[in-house]
């Protein structure tokens, strides 16, 4: 009986001793380590099912609120850009130009030019693939003297992407409205569904005519390049100051002036003469026939 007291009574104390360790544990754990756990726990419930430690951080998703970043090839740019190149031959820098966008794989979408010995110029519309648009660029500028250059950029992912959206849902409307319409059993909700139907299809119709606007806009760079002659003054070069500028602009005031005075005296010569011939003929009439009338002088 003694040996059974004792082993119950150094059970007991066992027990106690457990117990008391357990709270000195955890009292001593603060509550930064509760804070971990909690932490812990919150990240292992938002994971999804199966998947171990880390591996939110392993997938490399942007967290809530984080702008979307996307590869430089995965954007949609829109490349522009107009310059002006001094050439000693705009027939032939001209022919060049073309022969170089047709070689990137574009094509000149418009010509303008103006003839002559040394004040010829030449406006040429360039639409050459974006990924050759930086090349066929410089080799432009290659022509001759570069005299001016703008470049211009326009990121239209973010309105691409956001067509794309837009175009699938409506598609998914104009898909339903068909249902419906096939399912319509009298008259009036067949007239009423048509019409809906027509609606959504428009609609369907404008979005995929901006998508393609765009992608086209994407696909194919602008480029608006200005050749000018030798003798051919060009778009800066009447703001430049000086004695030369001064007496250029003066008389291409003079110029401007008498050619306004000439044409208001163009447009009244066909009223001057409609007018001022039968009057000048009653002033004749009237004086001859005063002249008539008016007694003789007395003979000396």
């Amino acid at each position: 009986m003694g040996s059974i007291r004792g082993s119950r009574s150094t059970v007991r104390s066992g027990a106690v001793a457990l117990v008391v360790a357990l709270a000195l544990a955890g009292c001593s754990a603060g509550p930064t380590e509760e804070a971990g756990n909690a932490d812990r726990a919150d990240s292992a419930a938002k994971a999804p099912a199966g998947a171990g430690p880390g591996v939110a951080e392993q997938q490399g998703q942007p967290a809530a609120g984080d702008p979307v970043r996307y590869r430089a090839d995965e954007r949609a740019i829109i490349y522009t850009g107009s310059m002006t190149v001094r050439v000693e031959n705009v027939e032939r820098a001209a022919a060049r130009a073309a022969t170089i966008v047709t070689g990137a794989g574009g094509f000149v979408g418009g010509d303008k030019r103006t003839s002559g010995d040394s004040d010829a110029e030449a406006s040429l519309e360039l639409r050459v693939p974006a990924a050759k648009f930086g090349q066929v660029v410089d080799e432009i500028a290659g022509l001759g003297d570069p005299e001016r250059r703008d470049i211009a950029t326009q990121d239209v992912t973010e309105e691409s992407l956001d067509l794309d959206a837009r175009i699938a849902t409506q598609r998914a409307r104009v898909e339903s409205g068909r249902r419906l319409l096939a399912q319509a059993k009298n008259l009036n909700d067949l007239v009423m569904l048509e019409g809906e139907l027509a609606k959504r299809e428009a609609d369907l119709a404008s979005l995929e005519a901006k998508k393609r606007r765009l992608a086209d806009l994407t696909a194919l760079s602008t480029i608006t390049a200005v050749l000018l002659g030798p003798g051919t003054h060009g778009a800066g070069d009447e703001g430049q100051p000086g004695f030369v500028a001064g007496v250029k602009g003066g008389w291409k005031a003079l110029v401007a002036s008498l050619a306004v005075l000439l044409t208001v005296l163009g447009a009244l010569l066909p009223w001057l003469v409609a007018l001022g011939v039968p009057v000048a003929g009653v002033v004749w009439l009237a004086l001859r026939l005063n002249r008539r009338r008016r007694p003789l002088p007395p003979p000396a």
